[in-house]
């Protein structure tokens, strides 16, 4: 005689949203989510062979999760605590000692997994655990630096302001300069890229010379005016800027600059002085990441100087000159986003650790 199907299984109020929540879930455990789908097929009333069939699993795997939901409801398709020893290591200890300098004995900046387990006498996989566990990540170091300028809201308000609400019938550069790039041949020619393969270059070169860049990037339209210069001094800067004002003739400009020295020589000032149509704006003291020329060099650094090859000075500067070019004809507005109370709640400083070292 066939076997009967077994009846439908009769779900708590609520749970069905809640099962279908962890059916749907990607952060859920796949242990979980296929106890939901049982549960839910078999609410169904789908046969526990069909649904073992389907699922991928045994029946017996089926037939426990379905007791176990009859009898403790949602809370028996969760992982009981597995039996065992329990743990003996303090991963806090871990973790405590971690937050301190290593002995001068070992002669090292930070720990690793293996030396603080020799250290406590413990197993390296236990100090990894306690590491994970706690988002400890001893070989990860960024940097930071605060402005100490004591106009950094006013000047973080103007030159923001500038960017999200530019004056009518004006134009608004980003000014600055690239300096010390060098002109560096590879010893070997580059062998190009293939299928399966990337570009490959040697990894040392020959020195030719070094080139300065002078750029304005008009944030409305990302065109870009530029000057290279053999020198990085107050008179190259003064030359750059009568070729920006050549380049804009008779409109109003606001030029975005940092504190080089440079920027404010007395003759940049008198010059300034002497042409009331161009107004300058600078960033904050360390606050040189406000100016969006910025952005500009890392693109212009990473599309056509890093992987290139130059056998002088003057190839550089062609290089650059073409990729001048080219970006003219494709540029787009470079466009801010943050309002300066988000950069200035943002600037905050952090409280740092007191360690004593």
């Amino acid at each position: 005689m066939a076997n009967r199907a077994a009846p439908a299984l009769t779900l708590r109020e609520g749970d069905q949203d809640e099962l279908e929540r962890w059916h749907r879930s990607t952060a859920a455990r796949a242990g979980e989510v296929l106890r939901a789908r049982i549960v839910l097929a078999a609410a169904d009333g789908e046969a526990n062979e069909r649904i073992a069939q389907r699922m991928g699993t045994s029946k017996a795997t089926v037939l426990k999760w379905r007791g176990r939901y009859q009898a403790r409801g949602l809370g028996g398709l969760v992982d009981e605590p597995r039996s065992g020893r329990p743990r003996t290591v303090d991963h806090a200890r871990i973790v405590s000692v971690t937050l301190a300098p290593p002995p001068k004995k070992y002669g090292v900046t930070h720990w690793s997994t293996r030396l603080l387990a020799r250290h406590l006498g413990i197993g390296n996989k236990t100090v990894a655990t306690a590491w994970r566990e706690y988002g400890v990540q001893p070989w990860r170091s960024e940097t930071f630096k605060f402005s100490t300028d004591p106009e950094l809201v006013a000047k973080v308000t103007d030159v923001v302001g500038l960017y999200l609400d530019p004056p009518q019938n004006a134009v608004v550069l980003c000014v600055d300069e690239k300096s010390q790039i060098q002109a560096l041949d590879r010893t070997a020619p580059m062998l190009p890229m293939q299928p399966g393969l990337p570009e490959r270059r040697t990894h040392d070169y020959r020195r030719h010379g070094t080139t300065t860049l002078f750029a304005a990037l008009e944030i409305a339209t990302g065109k870009v005016t530029g000057a290279r210069k053999p020198r990085h001094r107050h008179q190259e800067f003064l030359a750059f800027l009568k070729q920006i004002a050549h380049a804009y003739p008779e409109v109003e400009l606001h030029l975005v600059m940092d504190n080089y020295a440079a920027h404010k020589r007395v003759e940049v000032r008198h010059w300034l002085a002497a042409n009331p149509r161009i107004h300058v704006h600078f960033t904050p003291t360390s606050g040189s990441w406000l100016n969006l020329v910025e952005v500009w060099f890392g693109i212009i650094e990473r599309q056509a100087i890093h992987r290139g090859s130059f056998g002088s000075v003057k190839d550089l500067n062609a290089k650059i000159r073409a990729f001048i070019d080219g970006w003219n004809d494709r540029c787009h507005p470079f466009v801010w986003t943050k309002t300066p109370e988000e950069i200035l709640n943002k600037a905050n400083r952090q409280p740092t650790s007191n360690t004593a070292h």
